[in-house]
Order: C-alpha cells, then structure tokens, then sequence
C-alpha cells in the first residue's frame, strides 16, 4: 500500500458549512447517520425584548465539525444532509482541522467563562441579511455604523440603495471554489 491510499482513510475533522440557522437540523441530522459531529455552542443572553433568558447558540454561525475519512459513501451522506451545503476546502479538496484545534475549541465551551468571537467584515464584502425585516436581501458591506450596525448597499434595477441593519442579521455570501 502506498502512503496516499492510507492518508485517505485517516479520520480526520473538517468544517462543514450549513444554511444559515440549521445547524442544529444538521448536527441532529448527522448523529442519526452515527457520523460525528461537533456543533460548538455558548449561552447568550436572548434579544427578544420580552425574556430574560440565557439560551445556547452555535459559537460559528452557519458552521459545525464533522469527522470523517471522506470515504465516498459517507461523504455524499454528509453533504446530502438536510441544510448542509459543503465541506470547507480549497481547489485540492476539504481541508482538515486539526485534533488539538478541535480539542481547544471543547475545552473552551464546556467552561463557565464568556467565549465571543466574530466576525470581522470587510467594505465590498457580500452579505446576504438572515433576520429581520429585510430577510433575504443580499447586498455589499459598505461600513460599520455604531455599535453593532453595519450599512449594505443593495443594487436593484441598476439603482442603488443602502440599508442599515445589526451585525448580527449579516452573513457573509462564502465564496464558491
């Protein structure tokens, strides 16, 4: 056997990018397959004005772990899941992340301290606007505007038009490969 045909069989973790808010539908998706999963998750304070209450939300918006040796037939179970999308990789394939990365990330999860992340967007990036009134729009990220609200530009009939909306109703449109 030649080194390559054992690297392929190898487990190994990777990113699997999701529509944007089932990552739960896809992490409960994938254990009934018996493939495992990691969907990291922090407890946040709710935004809807009329509760109080700490609820847990994925750390990675639109992303979970999956370990696998991308044999074909559980590849094509992963990405056939219901609201997966693709396996994160370059033009040579999925890119694997790493064990201890893996290892840091449920270490930091499973303690009682805050854990923020985020993400920083850059003017020209495209966004696609996921809650809110103006759900499904995309558009290009111009700038930040205050705390936590960002102004995108949408074209529409060769017009233009700006909209501000919270950094948190914002993702970015992944690039395809």
């Amino acid at each position: 056997m030649t080194k390559n045909y054992i690297d392929k069989f190898v487990r190994s973790w990777y990113v699997l990018h999701t529509k944007s808010r089932f990552e739960n539908v896809v992490n409960d998706g994938l254990i009934k397959k018996s493939i495992e999963v990691f969907l990291p998750k922090v407890n946040v304070r709710s935004k809807r004005r009329d509760r109080k209450a700490m609820i847990q939300v994925p750390l990675f918006s639109g992303y979970l772990f999956v370990k696998t040796d991308l044999n074909p037939y559980e590849h094509i179970e992963i990405v056939k899941t219901v609201g997966a999308v693709r396996i994160i990789g370059n033009k040579d394939g999925p890119l694997a992340v790493s064990q201890k990365s893996i290892e840091s990330l449920q270490i930091m999860v499973a303690g009682n301290n805050d854990v923020t992340t985020g993400k920083h967007l850059i003017k020209g990036d495209r966004v696609m606007v996921v809650d809110g009134s103006f759900a499904g729009v995309t558009g290009t990220f111009i700038r930040y505007k205050g705390k936590e609200r960002v102004v995108v530009y949408i074209e529409a009939l060769g017009q233009f038009a700006s909209v501000e909306v919270a950094e948190d109703d914002v993702e970015i449109i992944p690039e395809l490969l």
